[in-house]
């Protein structure tokens, strides 16, 4: 089920985004959600370059690997 969410935008910002919104053919909330949803795929998700670099680093993989082992035993600690 949707959920209503308020959103405060300055005026030049609300304006922009309108625009882009309109340019698109698109209503502003789809635009925004939207916009969100790109962002946060492009920034999140590790991309098969880097994942392939952090398989292949056998010492990070040996530390992760190590830290999990702390946090399951509660015996690491945060630095």
């Amino acid at each position: 089920m949707s959920k209503t969410v308020t959103l405060r935008l300055d005026e030049k910002v609300y304006k922009r985004f309108r625009s882009l919104a309109k340019n698109d053919n698109r209503p502003l909330s789809n635009f925004i959600e939207t916009a969100a949803l790109r962002f946060i795929n492009e920034n999140e998700y590790v991309d098969e370059f880097e994942m392939s670099e952090i398989n292949g680093n056998s010492d990070l993989n040996k530390s992760i690997k190590a830290g999990i082992d702390d946090a399951k035993s509660k015996t690491g600690c945060f630095v």
